[in-house]
């Protein structure tokens, strides 16, 4: 079925006019907000072998388990040596979870490396087959948040010729979803986005939507519109503005939607690249070579109960829309409001509506970036363990899949297993310190025929120290032996000796990093449970160089706190002082760390080395070379003040009008902003001064209200024509509301 164009949606539109249509008609689709707590049976699915499905999950959880208790015992026997005191038995049940985390990793891992070498296809999907032909209509969805529009209309452009190429566009819409708040990178989005559909010549295929509101922020953006138009496409793909898909998994992806009805999202395994920095290459290469161990670990004991990730991601848009919408959480922030983390939610309640979620972590040909530096990841990371967190409030929903509450757990998990690691240290150097320097109270209160003061086994705890290191680092090894196995991705990777070496090199840069990351982690921790809200920050994607007196503001604390830690145990011994060196010296030398790893020319060298290579850098995809070559075309264009672009352009102002929508507004509701803006324009005696009296807010508002454009076009025109009395605006129609 070939989707409708704007002028059969309107036959009455000309051709001329046809440039103009921004959005199709509209096809409105209920998304009601889902109750949280209401007692409800997940619909049956279509699973070809739930029962081995179920076999899979209690070997993962046996293997856990097992290994688990093994350390659990091993460590209690390390500390037992007279018997347990408060703080021994703090370490000890610290150690037992954070194991458990690291067991259930491991077993993860062993069982997607076996799962890659049977190399099994999901879903039905096989590669070696062309693509099946479509019958149903996909929109693609791509949301935006104050991103650089030429790098966004690049990718946005890469993916729309893929499409052209492989032949189906008729089946396919794309949308740019804007939720941009900063007035002058909204406007050169509109402009860039016209440039786009005038290069790609896809008018009637290719539409933009700019929200005035960002409620609910990125699971808002895409609620409304499914509200506004997902009616008309039984499928939707998102997207971020870092991503892209080729044609052929694009295709591959829908056709295995439509042919099974019982499956409402599948996501795929996304790549990471066009890393430069240190930094981003080491986590380009460990997403390369140890990312589909994990992945296809996922995919064996998820079954029909995988994850979404919120991106890169197929949806079936009905039961999206039936079983998806985000309540609001009770309660102030940080814990309270939107839900941020919305992508693990909406994947648990579509799995609670009946419809499967399933991960396709073989299929190839999905891509996207990582942040530049350890500032900016850690930036976002901050972000993303708010929005974990609130999964507390969500853990206890009616109606859920144990395996989605897993995952609600587990991606808290992966933040509170830092203040674990950190108060796990703390306490043990504590116990070293009270040992060494605090004389033990050999005859405690009561009754004691013997003295007892805290003793550990200390050769014991070398073997136990060993066999968790061997357990955090041999997925590592799993995953160069799946590397060199295959021949394109050695060849890619530089071959075996240099990925080996890249393999060292990763370990040694990740092993720094970590430490930095768990403190960084539980501060942000802390500051959420007292009440700080991470709010929204812009993404950035390219260089993650920051000023340095930034760096030592943000890392002065951690080198202080690593100093205390090495002070700590060098009083004790130069055993434990070594031993404790490895989150030493990352704590330490956090600040030329954040500095050195944010530096492309330090990535480039070791690019130059052949070391921290990826597949995707010696033969570049088609898709991400067209992206890259489209970005680079566009330059580095230097940013505009918004109003003085848009009226300098009379076609961007005819645009930027049509494309206006008003938002609800209750009675009474001020918008204050728009109200003092217009009240500056008033004031104003011509264009450059009402620019320098609005605020950023003000002037958003102003752009996203007729009145105020009237009046921006009326300083313009004083201003060029000298005349002193004020000159109205277009007068808009009811049919035509754009200015003349």
């Amino acid at each position: 079925m070939d989707p409708l164009t704007p002028a059969q949606a309107n036959p009455s539109a000309s051709a001329t006019s046809r440039n103009t249509w921004f959005l199709p008609q509209a096809a409105p689709l209920a998304m009601p907000e889902q109750p949280l707590r209401y007692h409800a049976t997940p619909t049956p699915y279509l699973d070809s072998s739930p029962a081995r499905v179920r076999a899979r999950r209690a070997f993962l959880l046996l293997l856990t388990f097992a290994l688990t208790a093994a350390a659990a015992e091993q460590m209690y026997l390390v500390l037992n040596v007279n018997g347990l005191t408060l703080l021994e038995a703090v370490v000890l049940g610290l150690y037992v979870m954070l194991f458990a985390w690291i067991a259930f990793s491991f077993a993860t891992s062993l069982i997607g490396s076996i799962v890659i070498w049977s190399r099994s296809r999901p879903l039905g999907i096989d590669l070696r087959k062309p693509p099946p032909g479509l019958t149903t209509r996909t929109a693609i969805l791509v949301p935006t948040y104050n991103e650089v529009p030429d790098r966004l209309m690049a990718r946005v452009q890469a993916v729309y010729e893929a499409v052209v190429e492989i032949g189906v566009v008729a089946y396919f819409d794309f949308f740019i979803l804007s939720d941009t708040t900063n007035p002058d990178i909204w406007i050169a989005e509109e402009a860039a986005f016209l440039a786009l559909r005038d290069r790609t010549g896809g008018h009637e295929r290719i539409f933009y939507r700019h929200r005035a509101n960002n409620v609910a922020r990125k699971a808002g953006n895409i609620a409304e519109w499914v509200r506004r138009f997902g009616g008309r496409y039984p499928q939707m793909l998102v997207l971020d503005a870092d991503s892209l898909m080729t044609g052929d998994t694009i295709v591959r992806l829908v056709a295995a939607m439509e042919s099974h009805p019982s499956v409402g999202l599948i996501q795929t395994l996304p790549m990471i690249v066009n890393a430069t920095t240190l930094f981003a290459r080491v986590q380009q290469f460990a997403g390369r070579v140890y990312g589909p161990l994990i992945a296809y670990g996922l995919a064996w004991w998820h079954g029909a109960e995988a994850n979404y990730w919120g991106h890169n991601a197929v949806l079936r848009t009905q039961a999206f829309a039936d079983y998806a919408g985000l309540p609001l959480l009770s309660g102030p922030k940080p814990f309270g409001g939107h839900i941020l983390s919305h992508d693990f939610v909406e994947a648990a309640l579509m799995r609670r509506g009946g419809v499967a979620i399933h991960l396709a972590p073989g299929l190839p040909g999905s891509y996207e970036e990582v942040p530049p530096s350890l500032t900016e990841y850690a930036q976002r990371d901050r972000r993303w363990c708010q929005g974990n967190l609130q999964h507390l409030a969500v853990l206890g929903t009616s109606g859920l899949h144990w395996v989605s509450r897993l995952h609600l757990l587990t991606g808290m998990g992966a933040y509170l297993t830092a203040p674990m690691w950190l108060v796990f240290l703390v306490v043990g150097i504590a116990i070293s310190l009270q040992a060494q320097f605090i004389r033990p109270e050999y005859f405690p209160s009561g009754f004691a025929l013997f003295p007892q003061w805290p003793a550990e086994d200390p050769e014991r705890a070398i073997w136990v120290f060993v066999a968790t290191m061997a357990l955090l680092t041999t997925p590592k090894l799993f995953g160069y032996l799946v590397l060199v196995r295959d021949g394109t991705v050695r060849r890619g990777c530089g071959g075996g000796l240099r990925a080996l070496l890249s393999v060292i090199l990763e370990t040694v840069v990740s092993g720094l990093i970590a430490p930095v990351m768990m403190l960084s982690q539980s501060i942000g921790i802390g500051q959420i449970l007292l009440g700080g809200d991470a709010g929204w920050r812009v993404q950035q994607r390219d260089d993650g160089a920051i000023p340095f007196r930034g760096v030592v503001h943000q890392y002065a604390g951690h080198t202080i706190f690593g100093l205390l830690l090495a002070g700590a145990a060098y009083a004790v011994s130069l055993p434990l002082f070594l031993w404790m060196s490895p989150v030493v010296l990352g704590l330490v030398l956090a600040i030329p760390l954040a500095v050195l790893t944010s530096r492309p020319s330090v990535g480039g060298a070791w690019r130059r080395l052949g070391l921290l290579l990826t597949p995707e850098e010696g033969t570049m995809p088609r898709i991400l070379a067209r992206a890259n070559a489209l970005t680079a075309a566009a330059g580095a264009t230097a940013a505009v003040e918004a109003c003085t672009r848009l009226l300098d352009d009379p076609a961007l102002v005819d645009a930027h009008w049509a494309m206006l929508t008003e938002g609800p507004r209750q009675r009474g509701e001020v918008n204050v902003a728009l109200v003092v803006g217009l009240a500056k324009l008033e004031e104003a005696g011509s264009l450059a001064e009402a620019v320098q009296w609005l605020s950023a807010q003000e002037k958003a508002a102003i752009l996203s209200d007729r009145r105020g454009i009237e009046r921006l076009i009326d300083l313009k025109r004083h201003g060029c024509e000298g005349l002193a009395p004020r000159i109205v605006g277009p007068r808009a129609t009811k049919d035509d509301k754009r200015p003349s």
